[in-house]
């Protein structure tokens, strides 16, 4: 989903994201204030910050998790290292026991003086005194060579330990950052939607709430209605909650999903109450409509000209429905029972929804 406010590439840390979730709600706006006695606009406009909230901590997630990868890679790396290094420890430790034994063969232990009072002339004994000292030099370089190793692979298994150790603080604190940013989605999103289900009680519509809008380049003259989502109940479809066929394309989406206008036109009804709970209804260029129902809140009044990719409400499950979804018409005027299949009619406006 594109962010309706710019924000800069990378967020510093997690504890700023942190102290943004924990932050109160920051006060409504005038416009804001303007929807009408009683109500409170400024959930609507929480929830679609929350939304770029979410939007934002999953980009960093993915930063979080890249770099938790490349922890693991390393930390193999010196996994691989560590067992190299014990299987050269372990054949340092044969050639010292080869040599040891070697040594105990040779007489290795015994004295100078027994040495000397054994050979059978000088010069063979300096030749087996000379041989001696070049295994103890030998034994004495293997012991050092040994020691260097054991105190390698003790720094190598800290560093190993200290590499999964990381892996682990960072899977802990994403996942924790999610889940405040997440919890605290969810508590404004059915916020929402009590107040969409006061609307559709009383039939009074609260009034378009005003949001900033998302920044994005040049947009294609058609749009699908919402970014993200899961097909459902379908055009023609039959159900318990319909008196007849169902009318158009169900799009399930969470609470608060920002809806927008498939195209440029203008609004040519706000309603709340009935079926359909609070709908708006976009009459475009060249005759056909465009229906979103079952919102959560609207972003646009009667009358108002919108355009292509505009946010012009936030789903939500007011009136006849069994959960969250956007409920899609395309109509051939602006009232019920003038519907057309609309994903053909989408496909012909260069829309593939599937």
């Amino acid at each position: 989903m594109r962010s309706y406010r710019r924000h800069p590439l990378l967020v510093p840390t997690l504890l700023c994201v942190f102290a943004l979730v924990a932050a109160p709600s920051a006060a409504p706006s005038a416009a804001e204030e303007e929807s009408g006695p009683g109500s409170d606009p400024g959930i609507a406009a929480q929830v679609a910050r929350l939304y770029d909230d979410v939007s934002v901590a999953t980009r960093q997630y993915e930063v979080g998790r890249k770099k938790a990868d490349a922890r693991r890679v390393e930390a193999r790396r010196a996994e691989q290292r560590l067992a190299r290094e014990r299987r050269d420890i372990a054949a340092l430790h044969a050639d010292l026991g080869r040599m040891a034994r070697a040594q105990y063969r040779e007489g290795g232990g015994l004295p100078y003086v027994a040495h000397l009072l054994l050979a059978d002339n000088a010069e063979e004994m300096m030749r087996g005194q000379h041989a001696l000292w070049q295994a103890d030099l030998a034994v004495n370089n293997a012991v050092a060579k040994n020691r260097r190793a054991e105190a390698k692979l003790a720094a190598d298994e800290a560093k190993a330990r200290s590499e999964w150790q990381a892996v682990e603080r960072w899977k802990a604190d994403l996942a924790e950052l999610k889940r405040n940013i997440q919890a605290k989605l969810e508590m404004a999103r059915w916020t929402l939607q009590s107040q969409a289900d006061a609307s559709v009680a009383s039939g009074s519509c609260r009034g378009a709430v005003r949001l900033g809008q998302p920044v994005s380049g040049p947009l294609p003259a058609w749009v699908a209605p919402v970014e993200s989502y899961r097909l459902s109940a379908g055009f023609g479809s039959d159900g318990e909650l319909w008196a007849n066929e169902h009318t158009g394309q169900d799009f399930a989406v969470p609470i608060g999903t920002p809806v927008r206008a498939v195209g440029e036109g203008r609004v040519v009804k706000v309603s709340c109450g009935g079926a359909f709970g609070i709908e708006i209804v976009i009459e475009h260029p060249g005759g056909y409509c465009t229906q979103y129902a079952h919102l959560a809140s609207v972003t646009a009044d009667q009358g108002e000209v919108v355009t292509t990719g505009q946010w012009i409400g936030q789903s939500g499950t007011s009136g006849n429905s069994t959960g969250p979804h956007l409920h899609f018409e395309a109509r051939v005027s602006p009232e019920l029972g003038s519907a057309v299949d609309p994903v053909p009619w989408l496909a012909e406006h260069g829309i593939t929804v599937r």
